[in-house]
């Protein structure tokens, strides 16, 4: 089985505008979907890539002009100056998981498969997703329940698991499903346990602090006319990628000068975002919720 299909393949890698000699970042290497395809449009240039998780090792790719670093993106801008590399042309991140994932009964990130609460992209994290069902309280449980997975109930949602782990604490993705069957709806069971289990990896691995602190240190790297694509899946990370590319700011907007204008970092190259055509689908179901957006730097 493929560890992954890329996403939006072609308009990402066109989005990047790649220039022979440029120097760009994947930093979600994953199967190296994106990375194989940033390479064949490069000549003298250079690709380094991240990827937080050992898995992705095994796909590195043979070629002098890539290098894959094994870290968190949040990070990247460390590891950057490490290698003395002040500015770069473009910069691709794909924040979906991997089909890899998915289909890895162990990694505990389906409820498709009986398996640990585990969750985590790095495994030497500590907090597992056990270990959060099992710890926080119920006022933090609802809290990430609403605010990751947008679910309705999320306040009884919270309780059953504070009333469940009493008797017994979760060790397992099949217990934790049998022990909130009462909160989920009759109809579209499915898409209620997505969004559960999407909430509690969004905190097991801290996803949106992440992506706040990778946005911020792109405006340090990319050079004038650099690009910068980025895959989302979920509306919070739609919002965040939205107004961050459309004001340079991570909410709200800059304020205006005396003549009205605002002091804006990036041109839209995408005003609306880009989906996933119906030929796509066919071939890759778990693309349907992804979006594609891409600015450049002013």
């Amino acid at each position: 089985m493929e560890y992954h299909v890329p996403v939006l393949l072609q308009d990402s890698i066109s989005g990047l505008n790649i220039k022979p000699d440029g120097t760009y970042l994947d930093l979600t290497f994953g199967g190296g979907g994106h990375s194989k395809e940033i390479l064949k449009h490069l000549g003298k240039g250079k690709l380094i890539a991240f990827d937080q998780d050992a898995d992705a090792e095994k796909n590195i790719l043979d070629d002098n002009r890539f290098s894959l670093i094994d870290g968190n993106f949040r990070f990247f801008l460390n590891y950057l100056k490490f290698h003395k590399i002040n500015a770069v042309d473009g910069i691709l991140a794909d924040l979906g998981v991997s089909s890899h994932h998915f289909d890895q009964p162990e990694r505990g990130f389906s409820f498709r498969f009986d398996a640990p609460l585990d969750m985590r992209m790095n495994q030497d994290a500590e907090m597992s997703a056990a270990g959060i069902l099992n710890s926080y309280n119920e006022d933090e449980l609802r809290n990430i329940f609403r605010k990751y997975g947008e679910i309705p109930n999320a306040g009884k949602l919270a309780a059953k698991i504070a009333q469940r782990r009493n008797e017994k604490q979760f060790n397992s993705t099949f217990d934790f499903v049998e022990a909130i069957k009462t909160c989920l709806p009759p109809r579209n069971d499915y898409k209620y346990l997505a969004k559960v289990f999407q909430a509690i990896r969004i905190e097991v691995n801290n996803e949106i602090d992440c992506l706040s602190e990778m946005l911020l240190q792109t405006l340090l790297v990319l050079k004038p006319g650099g690009r910068l694509v980025i895959i989302t899946y979920h509306s919070l990370e739609d919002r965040l990628v939205k107004n961050f590319m459309k004001y340079g700011m991570l909410d709200g907007q800059p304020e205006k000068d005396i003549y009205g204008r605002m002091e804006i970092p990036f041109k839209l190259i995408t005003r609306k975002a880009i989906e996933p055509n119906e030929n796509e689908l066919i071939i890759n179901s778990r693309a349907r919720s992804a979006r594609l957006r891409i600015a450049e730097k002013i």
